[in-house]
């Protein structure tokens, strides 16, 4: 099993210094993977609970995000080529690319670059989004009815532009005659997609299995719950007479980790649950737990509030150095 950071740029207070602290930890680590959050905007009515859905579109969540409408979080796609010159070992990339706020073909040339710029350590993962507020604020409000589509598109535009010295689309949200877009990856054929899913396996193994693509990132996912994700994924594979299957894929999870001197209830009770809060015998029990279940790479999110960075730079030492042995051991 990998260990991934996943960097808390979204929060009502953070630093640069903070993320360059997470992140040389991470690299001197070897951790796999460094990761950073999409987020445009929190709408101030966020603050008084009034969204137009709850979190994520998940059950269980307010109508809210965890951050104030006055906060300080520093923008997550910026951040990635800011990511390829401060480390030279660990991957990069973020988690996910909302495909609704970039155009297709820049955004597939922009990668590239960052590929570069990284000397091919880039992975690319890629997702719909889901807050109508944030559509308006990116002016890409008439989307969001379409907005599965246009990650369809967006990954069939990636993999051309990528792939071709000249690359034609015509689509709903992109349409372009024969054209250049400039350097190709370092990575080849390409580099690693990865599909997000929030609540509909089905439509994560659908993309997965028809653009044979390389990974899937969830978010706080229980052993039983990722279980239903990497079934989805197998019955799709079968379905197209693919002999690649989920064991093939990395298969990731968002997971609030914290170490507690205390134990704490790790029921499961739904996305809001100490999935990964709890004693290092229970974060160790866990992560055995994930791993029998199929997860290849857990994203280790410090929680939105009330864990100071040093606090997270320790555990992820003693995750690393006294979880990790154990886990890998079983």
């Amino acid at each position: 099993m990998k260990l991934a950071l996943y960097l808390p740029n979204f929060r009502t207070q953070i630093t640069v210094k903070e993320l360059e602290d997470l992140t040389q930890l991470a690299e001197d680590l070897d951790f796999d993977s460094v990761w950073t959050l999409d987020r445009i905007i929190v709408p101030e009515a966020s603050d008084r609970g009034q969204l137009q859905y709850s979190f994520g579109m998940m059950d269980g969540l307010p109508n809210a995000l965890p951050v104030e409408s006055t906060g300080n979080w520093l923008q997550g796609f910026p951040l990635i080529p800011w990511l390829a010159a401060k480390t030279s070992k660990v991957r990069i990339g973020m988690s996910i690319i909302d495909t609704p706020f970039r155009a297709p073909g820049v955004l597939a040339a922009e990668l590239a670059t960052i590929d570069h710029l990284s000397n091919g350590r880039l992975n690319v993962g890629v997702g719909s989004g889901w807050m109508p507020e944030e559509f308006a604020a990116a002016s890409a409000a008439h989307i969001f009815p379409k907005r599965h589509k246009h990650v369809r598109e967006s990954i069939e535009i990636m993999q051309g532009v990528w792939a071709n010295e000249h690359f034609e689309y015509h689509g709903e949200f992109a349409d372009f005659e024969p054209a250049g877009f400039g350097a190709k990856p370092v990575q080849q054929p390409r580099p690693p997609i990865f599909m997000s899913g929030l609540k509909d396996p089905l439509r994560s193994a659908k993309r997965i299995t028809k653009y044979d693509l390389d990974g899937w990132i969830g978010i706080q996912d229980s052993p039983a719950t990722l279980g239903k994700w990497i079934q989805a994924i197998d019955e799709q594979f079968e379905a197209i007479g693919s002999e690649k299957r989920s064991k093939d894929l990395e298969i990731c999870s968002m997971i609030w980790t914290v170490i507690t001197d205390t134990e704490t209830d790790q029921s499961d009770v739904g996305v809001p649950s100490n999935l990964l809060v709890g004693t290092e015998a229970q974060l160790t029990d866990r992560l055995k737990a994930y791993k029998e279940a199929g997860m290849t790479m857990p994203l280790i999110w410090p929680p939105f509030t009330d864990v100071p960075t040093s606090k997270t730079l320790d555990d992820l030492k003693r995750i690393k150095n006294d979880i990790m042995p154990k886990v890998e051991a079983s």
